[in-house]
């Protein structure tokens, strides 16, 4: 087979969820797969972290805008490289191609009411793409990819896509994550001391940032210990607004915002925490669980969408509409310790369930029978 990856950015230094997705595919293509030819589309940028292999080549494609790139350079490069099948990895895929599509389809959010607050042009202009774009495409996909049975069912009844079109391969975690004594001083790199609450919040409505910063300023009130609140990835100004509305701006001191960190100082920074707070209101899969899980660090998560189904039934489960409820489960785990304790094991007992190789040997499989469907003829 000659198989076509689409990877547009993969290459830029702050990588996000989808991008942190193909990447470790693609990695784990090169160590399972030596048989097949692949040929992996990239925009160019500073982060080379694919390289070629005897059957795997990495194609760089410049183009000014994501759109451009994807709907008229990647079909094309792809056309000029004969590939038998195109994978397009991050729900979207060029509305003109005639050569047989795999779209990973993360999710459908792009399709459920918008949250008027979202204030992010970025994300903005992506929700608007990507409602234009899926409608076009998902009659001419061989095979749509989703990351978990929630997402499957959700996909399946919203947009009445058959099931034998369907394939749900869960994501996996990156090796390095696992839990170390010794995990060194990086954590100090963005917070002082270890043993702080850690919470990967954004400006997206869904990561249910507000009511996580209600639910800390409670935990405060009735901790004696008062753990601080390390958050990656937030703007300032989102912040004071948030704790301005709520009136709660004297919690300020015991934030942490370092901005943007590197996922290879993450397993520190998840070894150091005393928990992680994974509160959205909706997620397709959640790879940060895995991630905190795997470093031993409870886990405090949501009772929706597919988080129930990635922590498994003895996590700790809350509803994230409820401050209260967040911050009863973070002083449990304050006081309790047989409560912490067993709640470490349970979280590496879980997340050994899940690797990119399970990932890629699924992927691998699809691939297969997708290629083997368009050669019965």
């Amino acid at each position: 087979m000659r198989i076509g990856i689409e990877a547009q950015r993969i290459f830029r230094t702050n990588k996000h969820g989808m991008d942190y997705v193909v990447l470790q595919e693609i990695l784990q293509l090169q160590q399972l797969d030596h048989q097949n030819e692949y040929f992996v589309f990239v925009k160019p940028g500073p982060d080379h972290c694919v390289t070629d292999t005897q059957n795997m080549h990495v194609i760089e494609i410049s183009m000014p805008s994501y759109p451009l790139w994807e709907q008229i350079a990647l079909p094309k490069a792809a056309s000029e490289s004969r590939v038998d099948i195109l994978h397009c990895t991050s729900n979207t895929a060029p509305i003109r191609c005639s050569i047989p599509l795999i779209l990973t389809l993360h999710d459908i959010i792009f399709l459920e009411p918008r949250d008027k607050q979202n204030k992010s042009l970025y994300q903005n202009m992506g929700w608007l793409y990507r409602r234009l774009v899926v409608p076009r495409i998902l009659e001419k996909c061989q095979r749509i990819i989703t990351v978990s049975d929630f997402e499957l069912h959700n996909i399946i009844g919203k947009l009445h896509i058959p099931e034998t079109k369907m394939a749900m391969i869960y994501n996996g975690y990156n090796e390095w994550f696992y839990e170390q004594e010794d995990y060194n001083e990086v954590y100090k790199k963005y917070i002082d001391d270890k043993g702080f609450l850690f919470f990967l919040g954004n400006t997206d409505p869904k990561k249910n940032t507000e009511r996580t910063l209600i639910a800390y300023a409670k935990y405060l009130e009735n901790s004696c210990v008062k753990r601080k609140l390390l958050m990656a990835d937030l703007d300032q100004q989102y912040l004071s607004d948030i704790l301005q509305r709520n009136q709660i701006e004297h919690i300020r001191s015991n934030i942490v915002m370092p901005g943007y960190i590197k996922n290879s100082d993450l397993p520190f920074i998840y070894n150091a925490a005393f928990a992680f707070l994974y509160t959205s209101l909706r997620e397709s899969f959640g790879i940060p669980l895995l991630e905190a899980m795997a470093c031993g660090t409870p886990v405090v998560t949501s009772n929706t969408s597919s988080m129930p189904e990635i922590a498994g039934p003895q996590a700790i489960l809350v509803n994230p509409e409820s401050a209260d409820e967040i911050a009863e489960q973070l002083l449990k785990l304050e006081t309790d310790n047989s409560f912490y304790n067993r709640q470490k094991e349970i979280g590496l007992e879980r997340a050994g369930l899940f690797s990119w190789k399970k990932t890629t040997e699924k992927l691998l499989e699809v691939y297969k029978e997708v290629y083997q469907e368009q050669h019965s003829y």
